[in-house]
């Protein structure tokens, strides 16, 4: 069995009857206790009396020093020296147990009355059973706690302590006027109260409030009404604060006032097994309880109430040194340097809500509890957070000197039902200024946008546009940024992250989307003047995401997937519209040789298409590697599609662009001198060939080879059996020089076979729709530098122009008829154009 600490348990006291003391003479004291009461009273010489007593206390003839009276005892007795109270000091001991019975809960008071005027100390010894926790609450003007060799001005004082199994723990001494309201103690308690002989106190000034568990060794509460201090120790301070235990504080403080700790003096001990430290508990902190070492920097400038713990450690038995703690909490008004009142107005808002709060993102821990501000309304009490709703007016100030340590952090909602009331509509997607306008920096503003499955979304910035961020090449350095989120379930994905400044001028989504505005730094206040984000709603697009690119002639713009982190989803399609300046051509380039993904079902492709008559894709397949640089000269598009992954790497994709200008001015002299030369041979070949056709020759003369006329015999009148009006033999779409050559290239039987290709339309509206994804049975079809052929339908009869393709059944004279080739069609856009005009100029010569 474990041996009792000489604390015991203390009951309250109930309202008794005691025999009055008869005075049987003057001087003469008469004290009687009853046995129910269980108090003790012993009457001794205090601890200043000199060795030669001078008073006594006497019976009779019988004269004593120490009198004590027991339960159920009554004592007459009388001094025989005129100030006693020099000489001897009274113990009043209540005994009180919790544990067998009900513990009686109400206010204490001061028992037996009738005593006589010396140095009194009243102790109330109450056992309990050690997992509960006895709560002593104090009335006005609470307690103040005091040093060890401290005195209290008025020499009333409290001493409360404890029992930790045959170990007595000091809680600590206090005087009264303070701010310690409440002092819970783990099983048993010990209260002494001390009186002067002169003080007129006749009530304890506290009572038994309660009693519960807490798992620790005491809880001091400390409350404050207004601005002021306390200085708290730790138990049995300032010797060691006992071996592996936990005790706190817990702190009242008024909303509109802000509470800072300071550890005056501590000291740490020799642990073996866990740390010493000490944890906070403080309302708006994200990750409660915050830790601190000893040697921290403590919080300070702390709204509302707060609560503070000093956890032990399993100390060295050989060396355990000694863990103590001495600090101040100062509660003070925070200082209102501007004095003004601001006016925030929602009231045309909808779907809004603002708050205020303090900034709990600080990476540096010794700067995380900076001054921070109360936020206050008008009629309102001051918090450290606020919010507002959309449809009001409201009028503010702030309560501090340091403005930093407040956000604003806002989030409307969007939203389209019926396309029909919405369409047409464009929606601002911009901080209203009566929130710019605040001292206070915007953190972040999220826009909700959303709308059923057959409306689609589409966000615009046409005079800042964006750009993209990634951590590669290309990072923002604005003061602001937003950060686009597909919010719709199943589909959730990061799309990016844009900054203004870039070429992205609208991106077309089909998901519902957050759109989060974030700002870095100050400078968004004068950024925010020129806010040109928008939004509408529009009809339903096979695309999950478009984004139109229109860069200007300088600019390299970098693009990078969706959901970079982690991948397109599965069978997701992005493409780009990308708008080539005018008088340059593009050069794209990929930012790695390949996909880098294998599918497990279907194929990821990137199509890459001029926006161009008879243009040609660039496809490519998962399994392949990317396109080198290519040059592009005609807006268009890039659409990049994903397969399901056979594994965990995922289709992620960079590239970029840039823009080099059309070398024109040499070649533009180059092809006049050309063309002005070719102009003055057709013309000189024209006048020849009406000066011989005057003199009656009678060989055919051609301006341009036609593959078709055999020229190898003349004098065959007749032989162009239709009018030049009906037949199409001045009708070219494009020759090559392999073309009109083509007799001495490649003869057979006397039979000429030019080479021949067909002009395959752009199917779709150029600029509008991208490229589409093959299926999945298709193989591939490159530029047409390769040597693969490309993916374009069989040739029809319905086809609009062809080179030399026409069904002629007139002879050869060799019996062939209808004979077909194959012609490159691979040229610059400059050459494709220089000949064109070229042969028109040509042509309409002949024609004339």
């Amino acid at each position: 069995m474990q041996s009792r600490c000489p604390c015991s348990c203390w009951a309250t006291t109930r309202s008794v009857t005691f025999p009055k003391k008869g005075r049987l003479e003057t001087g003469t004291f008469e004290i009687s206790l009853r046995s129910p009461d269980n108090i003790t009273v012993t009457i001794k010489p205090g601890s200043s009396v000199p060795a030669v007593q001078p008073c006594k206390m006497c019976r009779g003839q019988s004269c004593f020093t120490v009198l004590k009276i027991k339960p159920g005892e009554k004592v007459t007795f009388r001094f025989n020296c005129a100030t006693p109270e020099k000489y001897f000091v009274v113990e009043i001991q209540k005994n009180i147990d919790c544990t067998s019975g009900p513990c009686p809960f109400g206010d204490v008071h001061l028992h037996p009355p009738g005593l006589p005027r010396l140095n009194r100390t009243f102790i109330w010894d109450v056992k309990a059973n050690k997992k509960v926790g006895l709560e002593l609450k104090f009335s006005t003007p609470w307690l103040r706690q005091i040093g060890p060799g401290d005195t209290c001005p008025d020499l009333v004082t409290y001493n409360i302590s404890s029992c930790i199994y045959t170990t007595t723990v000091g809680i600590g001494t206090f005087c009264r006027n303070g701010t310690v309201s409440r002092v819970k103690v783990q099983g048993g308690v010990v209260l002494a109260l001390q009186l002067p002989w002169n003080s007129n106190l006749n009530t304890s000034g506290f009572n038994i409030a309660s009693r519960s568990s807490i798992k620790r060794l005491c809880i001091v509460e400390s409350t404050f009404k207004g601005e002021s201090s306390a200085t708290l120790m730790s138990a049995n301070y300032p010797l060691e604060f006992p071996e592996d235990e936990l005790m706190s504080w817990q702190f009242v403080v008024p909303s509109n006032l802000r509470a800072s700790v300071t550890f005056l003096n501590y000291s740490l001990a020799n642990c073996e097994r866990k740390e010493q430290m000490v944890e906070y508990y403080i309302p708006g902190s994200l990750s409660n309880p915050e830790v601190f070492k000893l040697n921290d920097v403590q919080p300070v400038n702390m709204a509302g109430n707060f609560n503070l713990s000093l956890q032990g450690c399993d100390q060295d038995d050989q060396n355990p040194g000694v863990l103590r703690l001495l600090f101040q909490v100062l509660v003070q008004h925070p200082q209102n340097d501007e004095n003004k009142t601001y006016i925030v107005d929602l009231s045309r808002e909808k779907e809004m809500n603002v708050t205020i709060h303090p900034n709990l993102q600080q990476s540096d821990p010794q700067e995380k509890y900076k001054p921070t501000c109360l936020v206050c309304r008008e009629r309102e009490p001051c918090a450290n957070s606020l919010s507002l709703t959309s449809g009001a007016i409201y009028k503010m100030f702030f309560l501090c000197n340091d403005l930093d340590r407040l956000r604003i952090t806002a989030e409307k909602t969007i939203a389209c039902w019926d396309l029909r009331f919405c369409q047409g509509k464009v929606y601002n997607l911009t901080v209203p200024q009566s929130l710019i306008q605040l001292p206070v920096q915007l953190n972040r503003f999220v826009w909700n946008l959303l709308a059923p499955e057959v409306i689609n979304l589409e966000i615009r910035s046409q005079s800042l546009k964006l750009q993209q961020h990634n951590f590669v090449e290309q990072k923002c350095t604005r003061s602001y940024s937003y950060t686009i989120n597909s919010t719709t379930p199943g589909k959730e994905l990061n799309l990016g992250t844009f900054c203004p400044g870039g070429s992205i001028e609208k991106i077309q989504m089909r998901d519902n989307v957050t759109v989060s505005l974030k700002t870095f730094g100050k400078g968004f206040t004068n950024a925010s003047l020129n806010q040109d984000l928008k939004m509408s709603f529009v009809p339903f697009i096979k695309e999950e995401y478009i984004f139109t690119v229109t860069p200007d002639a300088k600019a390299k713009v970098y693009l990078q997937t969706p959901n970079w982190f982690v991948g397109l989803p599965p069978y997701a399609s992005v493409s780009w519209n990308i708008t080539v300046p005018n008088r340059h051509s593009a050069r794209l380039r990929f930012l790695k040789d390949r996909m880098g993904i294998a599918c497990e079902k279907g194929h990821a492709y990137v199509n890459i298409k001029e926006q161009k008559p008879k243009a040609e894709e660039t496809v490519r397949r998962e399994d392949e590697q990317l396109p080198e640089p290519l040059d592009l000269y005609h807006h268009f598009w890039i659409n990049i599609s994903n397969c399901k992954p056979a594994d965990k790497r995922q289709l992620s994709l960079q590239l970029w662009v840039t823009f080099v200008q059309k070398k024109t001015d040499l070649a533009i002299i180059m092809a006049a001198a050309v063309g002005g030369a070719a102009a003055l041979s057709v013309i000189g070949l024209i006048i020849c060939c009406a000066r011989r056709k005057k003199k009656g020759s009678q060989q055919p003369v051609v301006g341009i080879y036609n593959a078709n006329v055999n020229t190898q015999l003349p004098g065959r009148p007749g032989f162009f059996k239709k009018q030049r009006k009906n037949n199409e033999s001045h009708v070219y779409a494009v020759i090559d020089e392999a073309m009109v050559y083509g007799h001495l290239l490649n003869k057979s039987n006397g039979a000429v076979t030019p080479e021949v290709d067909v002009y395959r339309p752009f199917d779709g509206p150029m600029g509008d729709t991208p490229p589409t994804p093959p299926p999945i049975s298709f193989k591939k079809a490159n530029k047409v530098s390769n040597t693969q052929e490309p993916p374009f339908s069989p040739e029809t009869e319905s086809e609009t122009y062809a080179f030399a393709h026409r069904k002629l059944q007139e002879s050869n004279g060799s019996g062939d008829t209808n004979t077909k080739g194959n012609g490159d069609m691979s040229m610059s856009l400059l050459e494709s154009t220089e000949q064109e005009d070229s042969m028109e100029n040509t042509t309409r010569e002949q024609g004339d």
